[in-house]
């Protein structure tokens, strides 16, 4: 190609993603002040704050500092990309008594052009090697994964936020690479730290009962363009002292306690058929807490029914009709057994 004609093609690339921008909201502007705000209250959040040597910020929510709910909610709406709101609410079931409320104003940019965990991070090998993946808006501004091509979006990010859930600090080759990807400078960079074992930690991830059911959806190849909007709640767990027991927990609070409402355009037909495939209970692999399914998985994550990640009961209302459709139950048995209450 002549030099000519690879700068026409750059600028219909660069044409094209302008428009693209004018058409949808920025993601990490609007978690940006969100983030701002994290950080400015970082000492009555119990949050760490430190910046990289190459200017990066990197926010501990839940290692070296103690963290808590209230980061964890706000950290769940950056992950939102400051399109959702998540709170605190009674759960209405006898044994745990928080739940987690969770609602977008554009549940599929919010949920899987944002919040969804599907940019794979890695540095270095063998013991020392560092694995993660990112979630939040930054992922919009990368746009490593075939999803965004799909939602035809790209955020053209003048400051990036990603949310790591892991339990030790990135390398800064790992906030670099972030930052050349996304194409702003590191210093532009923040990455927020949220152990699942820590409460800010049980809290993002529990926030996201709708991701996973839109992520359901997408799977089973219901339209994302006919997602008007949705809302979803599971129940808070108690963060556990390991690792495994604790991505046990998440998980569980959502397949057997998490609820989801969808409204969506499109017809009777197709709502029912959503609703009817959309729960957890739809899975071959459903029937037990989630930390055993992993362990007779022999801890591989491809071995198990991805149709399993899903809330307990669906609601899914379609629009034209105004009728709604229900599937799925709570089973409180099952969150007994993962949540590991002990009677007093």
């Amino acid at each position: 190609m002549k030099a000519n004609e690879t700068k026409a093609a750059v600028a219909a690339v660069d044409s094209r993603q302008e428009a693209i921008a004018a058409n949808w909201p920025s993601v990490n502007a609007l978690a940006a002040p969100l983030v701002r705000e994290l950080i400015l209250q970082a000492k009555s959040l119990r949050l760490g704050v430190e910046r990289l040597e190459n200017g990066s910020v990197v926010v501990d929510a839940g290692i070296a500092h103690r963290g808590g709910l209230e980061a964890g909610l706000r950290i769940a709406q950056i992950c939102m990309g400051g399109l959702g709101r998540v709170v605190l609410q009674s759960s209405g079931l006898a044994r745990w008594p928080s739940v987690l409320s969770v609602h977008c104003s554009d549940p599929v940019l919010a949920c899987l052009g944002s919040q969804y965990a599907g940019w794979s991070l890695a540095h270095g090998e063998g013991k020392g090697s560092f694995q993660a993946l990112g979630s939040g808006p930054g992922r919009a501004a990368a746009c490593r994964e075939d999803l965004f091509a799909e939602l035809a979006y790209r955020d053209l990010a003048e400051s990036v936020c990603l949310v790591l859930e892991v339990d030790r600090k990135p390398p800064v080759e790992i906030a670099a690479k972030i930052a050349r990807d996304c194409g702003v400078g590191p210093d532009q960079v923040t990455l927020i730290l949220t152990p699942t074992r820590s409460l800010a930690g049980t809290v993002q991830v529990v926030a996201r009962v709708l991701e996973v059911a839109l992520h359901k959806a997408h799977a089973l190849g219901f339209p994302l363009h006919h997602v008007v909007d949705g809302t979803g709640a599971a129940p808070l767990p108690p963060p556990a002292a390991d690792f495994l027991t604790a991505m046990g927990r998440t998980n569980d609070a959502i397949l057997f306690g998490g609820r989801v409402q969808l409204f969506v355009d499109c017809d009777d037909a197709q709502a029912e058929r959503l609703a009817t495939s959309l729960p957890s209970g739809a899975s071959k692999d459903y029937g037990k807490p989630f930390a055993r399914v992993f362990k007779d998985a022999g801890n591989d994550f491809y071995r198990i029914d991805p149709h399993l990640f899903a809330p307990a009961v669906v609601a899914v209302t379609a629009l034209k009709s105004g009728r709604t459709f229900h599937a799925g139950a709570i089973d409180e048995g099952l969150l007994e057994s993962s949540f590991g209450g002990a009677d007093a």
